[in-house]
């Protein structure tokens, strides 16, 4: 979908506040409310906006602790990442999963309370896991950026 001027400015305003009323939106992009209103809908119908959701601040609900988990599978077939896909869709603590190429299979990224809890994910779930072969841990010490807007 080929987005115009109007559109990429809605997109931006919705992405640093989600909560905007159509008038608030449409006075800020240069519209009236109608026409703002249908280019946000068609946005929505064509899946540009999947959503909207309320960002939460993790340290004060008490997930003070990011780690990422590079995770290398013992074997390479689709079966294989398919049930380890399921199993990590169900788990709470991954926020994040991707699949890589090169040495490391899936990368996941989890934000948890503290360290013990991390040792308790690892041993009580991801370690028990067949398809897991070898992992390795990265703890952030500090973020430096954490941006959910995408650069329009």
């Amino acid at each position: 979908m080929k987005l115009d001027q109007a559109q990429r400015r809605i997109l931006a305003l919705l992405q640093q506040d989600s909560s905007l009323s159509t008038q608030n939106l449409a006075e800020k992009v240069g519209l009236s409310p109608s026409p703002c209103w249908r280019r946000v809908r068609e946005m929505e119908e064509a899946g540009l906006i999947r959503g909207y959701v309320a960002l939460l601040d993790r340290h004060k609900l008490g997930f003070g602790t990011c780690v990422w988990v590079r995770v290398k599978l013992k074997k390479h077939s689709a079966d294989v990442l398919d049930r380890f896909e399921n199993v990590v869709k169900g788990c709470n603590e991954v926020v994040e999963c991707y699949e890589l190429l090169g040495e490391t299979d899936c990368l996941l990224k989890l934000y948890l309370p503290n360290l013990d809890a991390f040792s308790t994910f690892m041993h009580n779930f991801l370690l028990k896991l067949p398809e897991v072969d070898v992992t390795h841990s990265s703890v952030a010490l500090r973020e430096i950026k954490n941006e959910t807007a995408l650069p329009l």
